[in-house]
């Protein structure tokens, strides 16, 4: 079962439109289960998920962590995708400072 682990640092007043941009993963190769659990280093942040079409998760506040979100206790989050599904984590952060976002991501092959 393929796993991304992303640390990322997003900067004061920006946003980063997906977490996940450059993983091999990015894209569903095929039709599969996926299960996400997010967290942000501290308050403020706004996190929006997609899957293709669907919407996962409308914009939300992380839950405030200094780790990754254990596995498979904090993933709150899961969805199919069919083959070119681009999955999308993207993240608001209007604080004044930097805020270092932390995404697992389980993928399991459906048929």
């Amino acid at each position: 079962m393929p796993v991304i682990l992303k640390e990322v640092s997003v900067g004061a007043g920006v946003s980063n439109p997906n977490l996940l941009t450059g993983s091999p993963y990015e894209l569903a190769r095929g039709n599969v289960f996926f299960s996400i659990g997010l967290s942000a280093a501290a308050t403020g942040t706004f996190a929006q998920i997609t899957s293709g079409a669907d919407l996962v998760a409308e914009e939300f506040a992380p839950p405030v962590l200094t780790r990754y979100p254990i596995i498979p206790d904090e993933m709150y989050f899961s969805d199919y995708a069919t083959l070119v599904d681009r999955l999308v984590i993207s993240v608001r952060n209007p604080t004044g400072g930097a805020v270092i976002h932390r995404a697992a991501v389980q993928i399991t092959g459906i048929g």
